[in-house]
């Protein structure tokens, strides 16, 4: 059976219609790709920022409770109370046990920034104060010694 006036014609893409979805495609990733790149430190950043809230809440209970800083962040996530902690001028000072409400914290973790140790204040006129042990500004240009 042959069809008359009509001819079979394949149906594909032609190649100028491939390179402008591929043009299309391209624009489409170069505006919305800078605005994920840097989404890796912005949440770190996040965390980092709770995590500091948490810390200075636990220290601040744990202030309130014993009388005394923690000698060591660890402190704060001991299962038993530590028999010393710290005054503000960074000497040592006996804690009595019944006043002791811990553990402040299930663990500490690390800086989510730098990956190292978070920074305890153990001296004077920095005793219980913890800071980001990462250098350098955030995405936002501030310090994270100043957070």
């Amino acid at each position: 059976m042959k069809q008359h006036g009509m001819r079979l014609r394949n149906r594909a893409f032609t190649l100028v219609e491939l390179l402008v979805v591929i043009i299309i495609i391209a624009v489409l990733a170069a505006v919305v790709i800078p605005r994920f790149a840097d989404s890796g430190i912005r949440s770190k950043e996040a965390a980092l920022k709770a995590n500091l809230r948490l810390y200075r809440g636990a220290v601040e209970m744990f202030r309130n409770d014993t009388g005394a800083y923690p000698a060591s962040l660890s402190d704060l996530a001991a299962t038993t109370a530590p028999a010393n902690g710290l005054d503000s001028t960074g000497a040592v000072k006996a804690i009595n046990a019944a006043d002791w409400k811990g553990p402040y914290l299930q663990r500490i973790e690390n800086d989510p920034v730098s990956g190292n140790p978070f920074n305890y204040g153990t001296t004077s006129p920095n005793v219980g104060k913890v800071t980001s042990s990462a250098s350098g500004n955030a995405t936002d240009g501030t310090a994270y010694s100043s957070w």
